[in-house]
């Protein structure tokens, strides 16, 4: 088993890793919409999108793969009222249109909107 880690996401806020490769696969943590080079989390469902798939796209690349490679995400949104923006975003970065579940929770850390764990091939 191996970590990946890279500054082209952000850091764990918790014991845990960015990401880890197993068995072939890339496993990444959740990604909240922090960007790395400034800490600060963009306002808006779009912007948030954005920036979370930007940091799943970083980790997916730290790890030798692309986004064509992705086979399953797990989408958690705030609200489903933010669906269709966050799906015009989402389908941006993921145009091979992996297996996805996405559910609606009560709370994200630190207040995001979103948060995005993806499953790729190596």
């Amino acid at each position: 088993m191996k970590t990946i880690e890279t500054n082209k996401a952000p850091g764990a806020i918790g014991p845990y890793s960015q990401a880890k490769v197993a068995g072939g696969l890339l496993f990444t943590s959740g990604q909240i919409p922090v960007n790395p080079e400034t800490g600060m989390v963009p306002e808006g469902i779009a912007a948030q999108t954005e920036q979370s798939c930007k940091n799943v796209q970083a980790l997916v690349e730290a790890a030798g793969s692309s986004m064509d490679h992705v086979v399953k995400t797990l989408c958690f949104l705030h609200d489903m009222a933010d669906f269709a923006a966050f799906n015009e975003v989402y389908a941006r970065y993921f145009p091979g249109k992996p297996a996805r579940s996405c559910v609606a929770v009560k709370d994200i850390p630190k207040g995001c909107l979103v948060e995005i764990e993806a499953i790729a091939e190596l």
